[in-house]
C-alpha cells in the first residue's frame, strides 16, 4: 500500500503538522490502496502563508516568463502519463482505458489551451480610441484556494491550478481525498518543472477540516471549488465573511432532446454519453427527453444500447465502466433507484444491486427509466451514477420548458437534423453549454452554469479572466509605454 503522508508546502514535501491518517479506498475492491495525512488549521495556515510571500514576486514575473514554466510542466506531465492514469483507475475505479486517454488527456489538453489562450492575451490594454490614456490591466487576485473532486481529477486540477499560475496567482490545492494520489504526482511535475517556491502549495484533507480552514482564511482572496451544490453554498458562506471571490462549478441535471428528426445513432449516443466515467460527470446528458412520435422506438434503441454497456474492472483493458468512487455513493444511488421504482417509472435496463458476476466493489447496473416526468425525485435530483431517465414531450416549446425546469442549468443536449430548430431551441436553453449532434464543444470554450451549477467560467481565455482583477489607470504615458 502506498504511503503518501507528505504535503508540498514552499516547493518541499513536508510532514503534517500533526498525524491524521486517512485511508484511500480502491472502489473495485474496496480495500485501501494508499494512506495519506489529512491536513490541520496549522497546515493549512503554513501553506497560505507560503503562498502569500511567493504572491509579490509570482505577479511581478512577466507572464512569458509563467507562460514558459507551465510549457516544461506540460512536457513533463506527458512523460508522467502512465502514472496519472494508473493512480485516477486504482483511486476512483475509472477503466485504465479512459484513465489513459479521457482523464490524463483531459489535463493535457486543457493546459495546451490554456498556453494558446495566454500568448494572445492582452494584459495591458488602452479602453478605446477615445481615450487612449485610460489603460485597463490585468492583473491576478492574490492567493486561491483551490478544491477539487475526485470524479474527473486532471481535468478540474488542470483548469484551476494551469490558469491560476498563468494568471500570475499563487495557490493551495486541496484534491478530494478520494482520489488525492493522482493529485500528488501532479504536484511533483510542478516541482520538476521548476515554478518558484510557495506558488504552489498541496495540502489533502476533508472539507469539514481543511476545506474550511482554506475557505475561511484571511489571507486566501479567491477560492475555486468544483463539487456539489451543497458544498458551494457551505463555501459561500464560510468566504462572504473575508468577502472572497468565489468560483463554484457545481452539479448538473442535463436534458437531452431528442426529437422525431434526430439522426438514427441519436439514443445510442445519448446512453453512452451518460454511461461514460460510469455516471460520474456533472454535465451527464442524465434525462432524455424524447418527441412522442418516436418515443417507443427510443426506448427500444436504449434498452439494446443500455444492454451493449459492460461493467467491469478498471485495471483491465477495453471498453466498459467501472465501479461508482466508494460505498455511500452506492448507497445513495441504489436508494434513487429504488425511488423510480417506488414512484411509478419504469425500469427497462439494469436496477437494484450489483450486475451478475461482481459481488465485491462498488458496481452498479447500467440503468435506464423510461415512462417518468419531470416531478419525479430521479428526474430532479443529481445521481451521479449510469442512470438515465427517458420523459416523453409533445411539442418544441414543452421540451423547451421541461429542460429548463431544474435547479441546474449547466449542460443541456439538441439531437435534431434541422439547423434552424436546432440553434433556435440552445438559444432558448437556460445552462451555461449546449451541445448538439454528438458535436462536442471545441478546445478552449468556457465551462460553466447558470442557477445552482455555478458562477464564473473555467477554460480558455474565460478561464484566465477568472483568475484576473481588472484595474482602470487613467492618465496613462503613453510616450512612456513606447
Amino acid at each position: 500500500m502506498l504511503e503518501k503522508r507528505e504535503f508540498y508546502i514552499n516547493g518541499e514535501w513536508v510532514a503534517p503538522a500533526e498525524a491524521r491518517d486517512h485511508d484511500v479506498i480502491n472502489p473495485a475492491t474496496e480495500e485501501p490502496c494508499a494512506v495519506v495525512s489529512l491536513a490541520g488549521e496549522a497546515d493549512v495556515d503554513k501553506a497560505v502563508a507560503a503562498a502569500k510571500a511567493a504572491f509579490p514576486g509570482w505577479m511581478a514575473t512577466p507572464p512569458e516568463e509563467r507562460i514558459a514554466i507551465v510549457e516544461k510542466f506540460l512536457a513533463i506531465y506527458k512523460s508522467r502519463s502512465e502514472d496519472v492514469a494508473q493512480a485516477i483507475s486504482m483511486e476512483m475505479g475509472a477503466p485504465i482505458d479512459l484513465a489513459r486517454s479521457a482523464q490524463w488527456g483531459a489535463g493535457y489538453a486543457h493546459t495546451k489551451a490554456f498556453l494558446q489562450a495566454a500568448k494572445n492575451f492582452e494584459w495591458i490594454k488602452p479602453l478605446g480610441e477615445h481615450a487612449p490614456d485610460t489603460m485597463i490591466v490585468h492583473e491576478p487576485v492574490g492567493v486561491c484556494a483551490l478544491i477539487t473532486p475526485w470524479n474527473w481529477p486532471m481535468n478540474q486540477i488542470s483548469l484551476k491550478v494551469i490558469a491560476a499560475a498563468i494568471a500570475g496567482n499563487t495557490m493551495v490545492l486541496k484534491p478530494s481525498e478520494e482520489s488525492p494520489i493522482d493529485a500528488m504526482i501532479f504536484a511533483e511535475c510542478v516541482h520538476e518543472a521548476g515554478f518558484p517556491k510557495g506558488v504552489f502549495n498541496l495540502v489533502n484533507g476533508d472539507g469539514a477540516v481543511t476545506g474550511n480552514a482554506l475557505t475561511a482564511h484571511k489571507d486566501v482572496d479567491m477560492v475555486s471549488f468544483t463539487g456539489s451544490t451543497r458544498a458551494g453554498i457551505a463555501i459561500s458562506k464560510n468566504a462572504a465573511e473575508t468577502l472572497k471571490k468565489v468560483h463554484l462549478e457545481l452539479g448538473g441535471k442535463g436534458a437531452n432532446i431528442v426529437f422525431a428528426d434526430a439522426d438514427e445513432k441519436a439514443v445510442k449516443r445519448g446512453v453512452i454519453q451518460m454511461m461514460n466515467n460510469t455516471g460520474q460527470s456533472c454535465n451527464a446528458p442524465s434525462r432524455m427527453l424524447v418527441q412522442r412520435e418516436i418515443y417507443d422506438d427510443a426506448v427500444a434503441a436504449a434498452t439494446a444500447a443500455a444492454e451493449q454497456v459492460k461493467v467491469g474492472d478498471p485495471s483491465e483493458e477495453g471498453r466498459h465502466i467501472g465501479p461508482v468512487v466508494n460505498e455511500a455513493q452506492w448507497n445513495k444511488i441504489q436508494g434513487l433507484i429504488q425511488q423510480g421504482i417506488d414512484e411509478g417509472a419504469r425500469l427497462i435496463a439494469g436496477g437494484l444491486g450489483r450486475p451478475e458476476g461482481l459481488n465485491r466493489g462498488y458496481y452498479v447496473k447500467p440503468t435506464i427509466f423510461a415512462d417518468a416526468n419531470n416531478q419525479m425525485t430521479i428526474a430532479r435530483e443529481e445521481i451521479f451514477g449510469p442512470v438515465l431517465t427517458m420523459i416523453p414531450f409533445e411539442t418544441e416549446e414543452e421540451a423547451i420548458e421541461i429542460a429548463n425546469d431544474t435547479v441546474y442549468g449547466l449542460t443541456n443536449y439538441v439531437q435534431t437534423q434541422d439547423g434552424a430548430k436546432a440553434n433556435r431551441v440552445a438559444l432558448k436553453l437556460r445552462s451555461g453549454m449546449v451541445e448538439m449532434n454528438g458535436k462536442s464543444r471545441g478546445a478552449g470554450a468556457p465551462f460553466g452554469g447558470m442557477k445552482q451549477s455555478g458562477n464564473g467560467r473555467e477554460a480558455g481565455v474565460w478561464g484566465i479572466e477568472d483568475f484576473l482583477e481588472v484595474k482602470a489607470v487613467g492618465g496613462w504615458s503613453v510616450e512612456a509605454a513606447e
